[in-house]
Order: structure tokens, then sequence, then C-alpha cells
């Protein structure tokens, strides 16, 4: 009954803390970059021509405006790989995907604490280039150019995302309108004085509003409705659940033993830390409370270094991900993907380890 009542403040505690001014206001933003958004808008710079600094850049932070999880990002690299992505464009995208989802950063930021949250941001871009340039100089050592022709790049999100009905609507709206719901987000979550932030959340929502109403098509604004119900029904529930399970899991969590392992910053503490994230399952958002509660980030018991290597490697791998991606690229080149998550998320959590403490 206790672990029960455990699980229960848990979640309610994440509940009233952050469904208002995080989960709701994302969960828009998601819905409006999956509905008015075409995919081949980023996969494009995958092209031929493209320079590699820009091939890596695209590659390495798309996974902010496509808003993939670990399940979409798959198929996703399977349609670019076989279409001719070089093996380093192509693991960088497959790493940022889910390691820079919109959603997860900001609830990293909100719940964890900000530091973290935008050391996870730089450390999931960076690794993104760092493990895909690794893997060009392993497997490419000829090639020179990203090799995805632009053409191509509709049919690689076919079995990601359906792409609703876009009208005439110009990308320039569709970012202006975003742009606004990011805004409410931003000023939701600020610390400003309760009257002024909330003016200017509302502020925002009208602006937004009016935008969507002037000029977005019925069939448009009932696709970014249709988008932002659909990604809430899929992970919401899963984050309910989740927290709840986490928190009576929590109640009976080996502290001391915890402790001995994830309590510092040191090389051991932060690659167990990266081969639990492997291993692990970790859900949208659901490796927030994880590392919050499950692993007692929130508490003080996992230190900073370890927390950050689970938020690596947590969302990028998992035991069926490895799976699909040897048969995928091969057991060589998926394994050495594999061990590079592991490792440069254990030294990047050894770096960050070392400057907050």
């Amino acid at each position: 009954m206790a672990a029960l009542q455990a699980g229960l403040q848990t979640l309610l505690e994440y509940l009233s803390a952050h469904v208002l001014t995080c989960l709701i206001p994302a969960f828009f933003i998601a819905g409006a970059i999956a509905a008015l958004l075409k995919t081949e808008m980023v996969l494009k710079y995958f092209g031929a021509a493209a320079p590699k600094w820009l091939c890596y850049s695209v590659a390495a932070t798309s996974g902010t405006i496509l808003a993939v999880c670990s399940c979409t990002i798959l198929p996703m690299f399977a349609g670019i790989e076989k279409k001719g992505a070089g093996i380093g464009p192509a693991t960088a995208f497959l790493f940022s995907g889910p390691a820079i989802n919109l959603l997860a950063i900001v609830l990293t930021a909100r719940v964890l604490g900000l530091d973290l949250g935008i050391a996870r941001a730089v450390a999931a871009v960076s690794m993104a280039v760092i493990i895909g340039l690794i893997m060009a100089a392993i497997f490419e050592r000829g090639r020179k150019k990203c090799e995805i022709p632009a053409k191509n790049a509709p049919a690689q999100a076919a079995h990601a995302t359906t792409e609703p009905y876009k009208g005439g609507q110009t990308e320039r709206i569709s970012v202006l309108f975003i742009a606004l719901l990011i805004g409410v987000l931003l000023s939701a979550t600020s610390k400003l004085d309760f009257s002024i932030k909330w003016t200017i959340v509302a502020a925002f929502i009208v602006a937004a509003a009016f935008v969507l109403t002037r000029y977005f098509s019925s069939e448009e604004k009932s696709a970014f409705f249709g988008e932002t119900w659909s990604l809430t029904k899929k992970i919401f529930p899963l984050l309910v659940i989740g927290t709840f399970i986490t928190g009576i899991i929590g109640y009976f969590m080996p502290t001391e033993l915890l402790r001995t392992y994830l309590g510092s910053n040191s090389f051991l503490s932060c690659f167990t830390a990266s081969i639990i994230g492997a291993l692990l399952y970790m859900p949208t958002l659901l490796e927030v409370p994880i590392v919050g509660t499950l692993f007692g980030y929130s508490t003080g018991i996992t230190a900073a270094g370890p927390a950050l290597s689970l938020l690596l490697a947590g969302p990028s791998l998992s035991l069926p991900s490895m799976i699909v991606i040897t048969r995928i690229i091969g057991l060589k080149k998926g394994g050495v993907y594999i061990g590079l998550v592991v490792i440069v998320s254990t030294i990047v959590g050894m770096l960050y380890g070392a400057i907050v403490s």
C-alpha cells in the first residue's frame, strides 16, 4: 500500500507541476510540426550537392523539426540508408532524432533543471556530429559528399509519418505559427511574475489563434488538431502509467546500491549509466521521470554526469532498436555505432559532471 501511495504521489506531483505549462503547449507544437511542415523540407538537405557541414548540421538537428521518437526514427533511417545516404550523416540523423526531441528537451529542463536540459540539447547535437564523423571515417574513407538525392526525400518518411493536406499554405506562415506556439511554451515555463507571465502567454495564444484562423485552410486546421490529439493519445497515457510505475519502483529502489554505482561523476558511474540506458527501453518523455525518480537524480542519489549519460544513451538505444539497427546496416557497422553511443555518452557525462561539480 505504501508503494502504491508513493507511485500516486509521484504522479500527482509530476502532473500538477508540468501538464498545464509544459506538456499541453509542447503537444500543440509537436502537432503543428507534424501537420504543417513536410518531412522532405529537412531531408532534402542530404542531397549530393550539399556540403558536408550542411549535411551534418541538418542531420544533427533535424530531430527537433521532425519531432520523431525512437520508434519512428528507425524506418526513416532505413529509408535514408537504402537510398544511398552516407553512413556518417545517416547515423547522425539516427542518433539525433529521438535525442533532441523537442518535447523531451523541454521536459528535461522543466523537471530536472535548466542546466541539465541545456546540457542534454548541446550534447545531443554535438554527439550526433561526432558519432557521424567517426562512422564516416571508419566506413567511408574514400567518399566526400553526402549522397541522398533530394528528390527521394519524400519517400524516406513514408513509414514514419502521414503527410496531411498542405494546400497552398507557405512554409513561412507555418514557421511563424510554430514560433508563436514556442513563445507560449517558453513564457509559460518562465519564472516571471505571475501576472506578467500569463499576460505574455495570453498574447502569444491570441496571436497564434489569429494566424491559425486567418491563414490556414479548414483541412490544415483539421490536420493540426488531429496530429496534436494523436500525439497526446499515444504519449500522455504512457507517460502517466510510466510515471506511476517509476514512483512504485522508486519506493523499492536500493538507493544505497545506486549511490555506490551512480553517485559520482567517475568513469565507472557514467559508463554504468550508459550501459543501463542503452539496454532499457525508454519511450518518449518517460526517460525524464526514469532518471529523476527511478534513478534518483531529483533526490541527489544519482550524480549529474551519470544522469546526462542516461539521458543521452537511453532514448537513442534499446535492446529492440539495437537488433533493428544491426539488421539495417549490418552487425559490424551496427556494433560500432552502438559502441560509439555508449562510449561518447560516458565521456560527455564525465565532462559535464566535472564542470558542474
